[in-house]
This record gives structure tokens, C-alpha cells and sequence, in this order.
């Protein structure tokens, strides 16, 4: 039976996020904060408000993420892919805080899943074919097709990540 081009992209976002599940079921709320080294890139909490470590160029080397730190990340990424393919104005990265504690970033990480899910289910093949709605992507004349590609491999890398993160934690290392 042929798939469909949207179909195709949705099951592998769900093959994508059912192992993302795996590992959001297991995590414990000392996982979230856990420095797995000395140069770490993690939140911190000023008022009330929880900001991500950033640095406008790459450092080199590049600090080992924490939990929260990947969490907000794909709250930041997947919040602003969501406002482009929703035509709402963008958020700025600084808008996009973390929620305070893991329990709240997987429910806002699942809300986000949810939102995406919207996006997918009334996309048409012929839909995939416009112009990205991310400006990076439209200067290099990619597709929405290839914003969703985008999504699917870069929720794959933090989610593999974070599983990487949880795993080193429970093993105690």
C-alpha cells in the first residue's frame, strides 16, 4: 500500500517520539539539574525565572548539556518552528524560558507534541512542497518538507542525548 508523503513524515515523527517517551517516563527530578562534567550549559533561576546558559558563537569545547538545559532547548527550537508554521511572529530565544522543575518540562514538551501533531494532521502532500516557513530554510529554497525532516532529526539528537544523560546518572557514573 502507498504511503503518502505526509504520512510517511508523521509516522517517523512518531517512531521518533515514542523513543523520546521512553526515556521522559523514566526521568527522576534529580536528573534534570545533574552535572555529568565540570564545563556544563545548564538553567538557572533568577526571580522566579529559569534562563538557559548561551553564548553567541560556539565555545570550543562545547560544555556537556544538562537534562533541563536539552529540555529547554527543544522547548526553544520546537516553540519557534511551531510559530512559523502557525504564522505567528517568532519568539526570541530569550523569550523561551524553562518551566522550573522536570515534571512541568515534560508536560510543556508534551503540549508542544501536541501542538505539532495539529501541524501534521492537516498537512497535504502538496502542502510539503511550499516554502519553509524558518527563514534559514527559505533562503536555502527548502521546503516545508524539509522543516519537518528538520524536526524529526533534531528531536531525535536531544532526545538520544537526554536518554545518553539519563543513562550515565542511574548507572551512577
Amino acid at each position: 500500500m502507498p504511503v503518502s508523503r505526509s504520512g510517511l513524515s508523521r509516522w517517523q515523527f512518531d517512531l521518533t517520539w515514542s523513543l523520546f517517551e521512553y526515556h521522559l517516563d523514566r526521568l527522576k527530578p534529580g536528573d534534570f539539574l545533574w552535572e555529568p562534567s565540570d564545563l556544563c550549559w545548564t538553567v538557572r533561576e533568577d526571580g522566579g525565572v529559569w534562563s538557559a546558559d548561551w553564548a553567541g558563537t560556539e565555545p570550543d569545547p562545547v560544555p556537556v548539556p544538562t537534562i533541563a538545559w536539552l529540555t529547554w532547548h527543544i522547548g526553544w527550537w520546537w516553540s519557534v518552528t511551531l510559530d512559523h508554521a502557525n504564522q505567528r511572529t517568532p519568539r526570541e530565544r530569550e523569550d523561551v524560558t524553562w518551566p522550573g522543575d522536570g515534571e512541568s518540562a515534560v508536560e510543556w514538551l508534551r503540549g508542544l507534541r501536541e501542538e505539532w501533531l495539529a501541524v501534521l494532521d492537516r498537512l497535504t502532500d502538496a502542502e510539503l512542497d511550499t516554502d519553509s516557513a524558518y527563514p534559514w530554510a527559505k533562503e536555502a529554497g527548502l521546503t516545508f518538507a524539509h522543516t519537518i525532516a528538520w524536526v524529526n532529526s533534531e528531536l531525535m539528537k536531544n532526545a538520544s542525548e537526554i536518554g545518553q544523560l539519563r543513562l550515565l546518572r542511574v548507572s551512577g557514573a
